[in-house]
């Protein structure tokens, strides 16, 4: 399989998996890395089995039954319980993007641009984006974001790190005495419930049936999800291993942004890391940015029976495009005013994502092995026996950051 087809052969699930390390994800891995070194590596091995799992099903659900997450569960559920689930996904969606554009304006005032400026001007090439352009257009450039990451790569190997305690970590379980500590028991929580986010799981597959993939697509729908799930994770694994080799090492314990990270790395791994960090901070925080409006317009769209999808004109699907518009430009406005309580927000959005994913991951589970929805390629008693189990285990994550927070 030569590489010019594996890269043709990724699209959403890569997409999606990688939009997920957005601002948020960033200053997490820093944080776990500057208070814990290489030692909580070790999460990077779940995170992958569950987000590939949890990645994998919505792909094949998306390319089986032609219909995105939210348009199953209103057609097998009823538009009552689909109603109530698309409230909580438009407020915990909302709080992600004005936080998403708060990390915007952070990252380019890093590089010396005033966020006065970066964020209007953000927020309209990404608003022309997907209102003028086209599926396979769009497409492109997200694929182009999510290749950006490799940042953080070049950011780790500028730190110079130990390679072989990191791959030891990474492979070896924690400790006893390690899981009795509150601060690492949380980091480890906050790791892994991060994970899978309700707002991934109703962007890929509406993202996959938009794009109007069928049977035949199938098995590289499943292969660009998995693939998708393990490059993401690695590139957490990065963030934490150059937070580790600086920040930890010079002692430096604690940092209160994914900005405030990047500013410590100037002086301990030079310009050139410092830079990388910061642009990585940018094109994460303006992806997800972009991403997320798109992801709730798509899950609302499709629990009321309405016009969607990036291909369709503005008056072919109006309630798509202004529900994008409206969340896009007021997260990107709410940014701009400095008493808004951006902690409060950021609070009240995990603490919808602890209680919504638990949600989700069951209405997933349960369509998923529904064989009038999925037919031959319905989870079988082994693949349930594993994601059931799975999702239990992040439901319980899940709830303790809630508790947490």
């Amino acid at each position: 399989m030569s590489v010019v087809f594996l890269l043709l052969a990724l699209g959403p699930g890569f997409i999606t998996a990688n939009a997920d390390n957005d601002a948020g994800g960033i200053y997490t891995y820093s944080l776990a890395g500057a208070r814990f070194g290489y030692s909580l590596l070790w999460t990077l091995i779940p995170m992958a089995i569950a987000l590939s799992i949890a990645q994998e099903m919505c792909a094949r659900m998306a390319v089986v039954s032609g219909k995105g997450l939210s348009g199953l569960i209103r057609e097998q559920y009823g538009l009552r319980v689909a109603f109530l689930l698309m409230t909580a996904v438009v407020l915990l969606d909302f709080g992600n993007i004005v936080a998403e554009f708060a990390g915007v304006g952070s990252g380019t005032e890093l590089l010396g641009i005033n966020k006065f400026i970066s964020i209007p001007i953000a927020a309209a090439l990404v608003w022309v984006l997907v209102v003028f352009g086209n599926y396979k257009r769009t497409e492109q450039i997200f694929l182009f974001a999510s290749f950006l990451y490799i940042a953080y790569i070049a950011t780790a190997i500028l730190a110079k790190p130990d390679w072989h305690l990191a791959l030891s970590s990474t492979m070896h379980p924690p400790s006893l005495s390690d899981l009795k500590s509150r601060s690492y028991l949380y980091m480890a929580v906050g790791i892994i419930g991060a994970t899978v986010a309700p707002w991934q799981q109703f962007y890929l597959q509406a993202s996959v049936v938009d794009k109007g993939l069928d049977q035949r697509a199938l098995k590289l729908s499943q292969f660009d999800a998995i693939v998708g799930s393990i490059f993401s994770v690695l590139i957490a694994g990065f963030i934490i291993i150059a937070a580790a080799a600086t920040l930890f090492a010079q002692g430096h314990h604690d940092v209160s942004t994914a900005a405030d990270a990047a500013q410590a790395l100037r002086p301990l791994a030079g310009g050139y890391a410092f830079s990388l960090f910061a642009l990585g901070l940018v094109n994460a925080s303006l992806f997800a940015a972009t991403i997320l409006p798109l992801s709730t317009a798509y899950t609302v769209c499709e629990a009321l029976g309405l016009e969607s999808g990036l291909d369709k004109k503005f008056r072919e699907a109006p309630g798509f495009y202004w529900l994008y518009t409206l969340l896009l430009g007021g997260g990107a406005l709410l940014v701009l005013f400095p008493r808004f309580p951006f902690v409060a927000v950021a609070i009240l959005s995990q603490v919808l994502n602890g209680f919504e994913i638990p949600l989700v991951l069951m209405f997933m589970l349960l369509l998923a092995s529904n064989r009038e929805v999925m037919r031959e390629h319905a989870n079988s008693r082994a693949y349930n026996l594993v994601a059931w189990a799975i999702a239990a285990i992040m439901t319980v994550f899940a709830l303790a950051m809630v508790f947490a927070s």
